[in-house]
């Protein structure tokens, strides 16, 4: 399940059953393409790759005044039914899987490119010909935004594919099925391409583009699988090619020696073993106790991190509830769905509605912005609607109840003390114990300050990589800025670590850096009392913080914050953990 299996492919008895296999040779020499690494692990395998899409023909005559209301009919028609098609796998998939596919199927129904479609069609502009036009208005829009804006690029060119073969009737493009276990390359992958992978058949992935948190890297972690983005070079290998994947490292070796894979590939399997029999609780091999929690978006993913040796939840998302809908989910409607999740486990820190930006509400009234990642995101849709945050305390306090469960409340977007503080009293008056993220630099800055008014710290690795190198998460071409190995992010993390030791108050991680072994352990040496990742990085984070003392992972939290970029932080955590 964690994607270390040997996979041993003889290419003499197999090359026939290849999927999208090329008539040219592998290469002969080996090459090292190297990315930014997201999972762990190691795989072997032949490449695939996804199906291409729908090629537009520029040649389609305009439609004909009398047909073009038919016209406009067959372009909603086959938008409704991509939209109908992601739900259904929203339905059927848990945790950040269903997340993803839900918010692509809105974005597949949302008013503002759909009607710039409609309106094409109505001057006569073919169905086909004017998908293409009115979602590439809005991937220029979206690109000059830039921010978590830009994040939905990849879905809204997966959403005009898949509309587009609709009204050709053929196949949706996406993954092909492989006869062998294979390793999965693109330019990038959508939601829809990533959420419904077989792990014992799809056994890493490596992406051109994306960055550690892309919908990609969120789906490899959700699986368990290696996985590899930002790689240069990687469109040049072609599909059927031999690669070796390495998750830690971040590279991918093109035709590699098969029996030094092979020793690869066990050595990982080795590390899978043993993080298979970990049963917790987390601590350090000398005794230091290290809570290991899990992340977890809605009821069945709290049931699926339960199976796991996770202590309870770090990061209870609480936005499945709000997205998606035209009024605002009643406080017994929000209730039930916290309370399904507060009966999984006894410890539950759950995080009060983090949208804005590109997850807006129908029912908050947002405003139109020029930034939106830098705008009203996060606690800042309280200040415009206090409403909202009461309604949701009410109903945590009320689920809490139901459940005989004591949660912890925390607030995204925290900037300042002030809004710790007031935060912290709303919280309170509900009976709740409040916390606050660490998402923006100022709040590193004065974590101490924040300590005075909340009883906890948790931090948003992912934002704060993003606001501290002022690179947008989801840049390719800036994915080093934004890998949370960057000694600059972990200087802040070690400030509002120490800040909470000074204080006596626990603070933990629970962005995605909490799901890498290597830097959960440098994390622990910074001063982390927690880390809370997905559930399937759970067994890897708890067994290799078994295998290290106390005193190694501070050691290699100081090579780290003495390093100078984070390729070299990677080495020098290496190094001391090895």
């Amino acid at each position: 399940m964690f994607g270390f299996t040997p996979v041993h492919v003889d290419l003499s008895r197999n090359s026939c059953n290849l999927l999208h296999m090329t008539a040219s040779s592998p290469p002969t020499s080996l090459t090292v393409l190297r990315g930014v690494p997201v999972v762990a692990g190691v795989a072997y395998g032949p490449v695939i790759r996804p199906g291409r899409p729908p090629v537009l023909e520029d040649t389609e005559p305009e439609v004909p005044e009398q047909d073009r209301r038919g016209e406009a009919a067959r372009f909603a028609a086959a938008a409704s039914a991509v939209a109908n098609r992601l739900r259904e796998r929203a339905a059927h998939a848990t945790g950040a899987a269903s997340e993803v596919l839900a918010a692509t199927a809105t974005l597949a129904q949302d008013r503002a490119w759909l009607g710039a479609a409609e309106k094409r069609i109505t001057s006569g502009v073919p169905a086909v010909r004017a998908v293409v036009e009115a979602v590439d208005q809005f991937i220029d829009l979206f690109t000059q935004v830039g921010g978590l804006m830009a994040e939905r690029v990849t879905d809204l060119k997966d959403i005009r594919d898949r509309v587009i073969a609709e009204l050709r009737g053929l196949p949706e493009p996406g993954v092909p099925l492989p006869a062998v276990p294979s390793i999965l390359c693109a330019e990038d992958l959508a939601p829809a391409d990533t959420a419904g992978l077989d792990p014992s058949l799809v056994i890493a992935l490596a992406t051109t583009l994306g960055g550690p948190t892309s919908h990609t890297a969120i789906i490899a972690r959700q699986l368990g699988i290696p996985c590899v983005v930002a790689v240069d070079g990687l469109d040049a290998v072609a599909a059927g090619t031999m690669v070796l994947v390495d998750g830690t490292r971040g590279t991918v070796r093109v035709a590699p020696d098969e029996a030094a894979a092979g020793e690869a590939v066990a050595a990982a399997q080795r590390e899978a073993e043993r993080a298979a029999h970990w049963t917790g609780p987390g601590a350090t091999a000398d005794g230091h106790a290290v809570a290991i929690l899990a992340n977890v978006q809605d009821g069945a993913a709290a049931r699926s991190a339960r199976e796991t040796p996770a202590e309870g939840v770090g990061l209870f998302r609480t936005e499945l509830c709000f997205l998606n809908r035209d009024t605002e989910p009643t406080v017994d409607e929000q209730a039930d769905i916290y309370a399904e999740v507060l009966s999984a486990f006894d410890k539950v820190v759950v995080r009060t509605l983090d949208a804005g930006s590109d997850k807006p509400l129908k029912f908050a009234g947002h405003p139109d912005e020029a930034n939106p990642a830098l705008g009203v995101r996060g606690i800042r849709i309280a200040h415009g609607n206090p409403g909202i945050l009461e309604r949701q305390l009410e109903a945590i306090a009320r689920a809490g109840e139901r459940t005989g469960n004591a949660p912890w409340v925390m607030a995204p977007m925290i900037a300042t003390a002030d809004e710790a503080k007031d935060f912290a009293a709303k919280a309170r008056s509900h009976g709740l114990t409040p916390g606050v993220m660490i998402e923006v630099p100022a709040a590193a800055l004065r974590a101490d300050r924040i300590l005075e008014h909340v009883d906890f710290l948790s931090i948003g690795t992912n934002d704060l990589a993003q606001y501290t190198m002022a690179a947008d998460r989801m840049s390719a071409e800036l994915a080093t800025l934004t890998d949370p190995w960057q000694p600059a992010v972990l200087a802040l993390v070690a400030m509002a670590a120490q800040a909470g030791a000074r204080a006596g108050k626990p603070v933990g991680v629970c962005g995605e850096a909490a799901a890498d072994p290597l830097l959960a352990c440098v994390l622990v040496g910074l001063g982390m009392t927690s880390l809370s990742a997905a559930a399937a990085a759970i067994p890897g984070v708890g067994a290799k913080l078994a295998q290290v003392t106390l005193a190694q992972c501070r050691a290699a939290a100081d090579a780290v914050l003495a390093s100078a970029t984070a390729a070299d932080a990677r080495a020098a955590a290496l190094e001391a953990l090895s």
